[in-house]
C-alpha cells in the first residue's frame, strides 16, 4: 500500500519483511514498544520502513539481555540518537563476543589437555567453570547499570584486562585474609596499603566514572536479590576489615 511517497505494509507483510512473527508485532504493539505507523479505518495495523529501525533496536537490546520494560524506557527517551544507540549496542555485543571467546579458549585448552595426556587436569576444568560463571554473572548485574555505562565497561573490559583484574583481586583478597588472621590493626600502615590496593582496583573497574561507582554500591547494597548461585567475590570479614581501615583513615584526617 502506498500513501504519497510512503510505502505502508500490513502486519503480515511487515512481519515477513522484518523476519519476525505477526504474534511478536501484536505483542510489541500491546506493550507500546512498537506502535504501527497508522491504522486503517477498519482498525488494521500499517507499518512503514522507518518502523524497521525501532524494531532493530528492540531485537538487539533484547538479544543483549535487557527486559522489554527496560527497552521501552530507553526507546521512549525524546533525545534518543539512533547512531549513538547503535554504537553503544555494537560495543556491548563486542564485549559479549570477547567473553564467549574466553570461554571457547578455556574449553579448547581442556580439549587439548585431554587429547595429549589422556588424563583430565581438574584445574583446567575449574578454569572453564570460572570463565562461564563470569559470563553468567555479567548477565544479571546489567540491570544495575545504564546502557551507556555497560558500553563503557564493555569497551574497557577486554579479555586481557578481565583476566589480569581477576588475578589481582585474587592476590589482594588472600593478603587481606592473611592480615585478618594475623590480627593486623585496621589503622596500621599495612592495612592502609591493602585498602589503597582495593580502591585502585575499584577505580580501574569504574574508570573514574562516579555514576558507575554509585551503581556498583547499589549492586552490593542489594545482596538480598542476588541469584542464589552467585558467589560473593569476597568474604564478610574482608569487606568489614576494609571498611574499618577506611574509617580509621577518615578519623585520622
Amino acid at each position: 500500500m502506498k500513501t504519497g511517497a510512503e510505502v505502508l505494509y500490513q502486519t503480515s507483510e511487515f512481519a515477513e519483511r522484518a523476519r519476525v512473527t505477526v504474534r511478536t508485532l501484536h505483542h510489541y504493539d500491546r506493550l507500546g514498544l512498537l506502535k504501527p505507523t497508522r491504522l486503517t479505518g477498519a482498525g488494521y495495523r500499517l507499518y512503514a520502513d522507518r518502523d524497521l529501525a525501532r524494531l532493530q533496536q528492540i531485537v538487539t537490546l533484547k538479544f543483549i539481555g535487557f527486559s522489554l520494560k527496560q527497552i521501552k524506557d530507553m526507546l521512549d527517551r525524546d533525545n534518543l540518537d539512533l547512531a549513538h544507540a547503535l554504537r553503544l549496542q555494537r560495543k556491548v555485543i563486542e564485549e559479549q563476543r570477547d567473553r564467549l571467546e574466553l570461554a571457547v579458549k578455556a574449553i579448547t585448552q581442556a580439549e587439548t589437555m585431554i587429547a595429549s595426556d589422556g588424563e583430565p587436569d581438574w584445574d583446567v576444568f575449574k578454569h572453564v567453570i570460572e570463565v562461564i560463571n563470569m559470563q553468567n554473572d555479567m548477565e544479571w548485574v546489567k540491570k544495575y547499570y545504564t546502557e551507556e555505562q555497560l558500553a563503557d565497561l564493555g569497551r574497557r573490559g577486554t579479555p586481557e584486562v578481565l583476566e589480569r583484574g581477576q588475578q589481582e583481586w585474587s592476590v589482594l583478597l588472600k593478603d587481606v585474609e592473611a592480615a585478618i588472621n594475623e590480627g593486623v590493626d585496621p589503622s596500621s600502615e599495612r592495612a592502609q596499603r591493602l585498602a589503597h590496593r582495593w580502591n585502585e582496583l575499584i577505580e580501574e573497574f569504574t574508570g573514574g566514572d562516579p555514576g558507575i561507582l554509585e551503581n556498583l554500591r547499589k549492586l552490593y547494597a542489594d545482596q538480598t536479590n542476588w541469584p542464589s548461585t552467585f558467589q560473593k567475590p569476597f568474604s564478610e570479614g574482608a569487606g568489614s576489615f576494609i571498611a574499618k581501615t577506611v574509617a580509621a583513615r577518615s578519623n585520622e584526617n
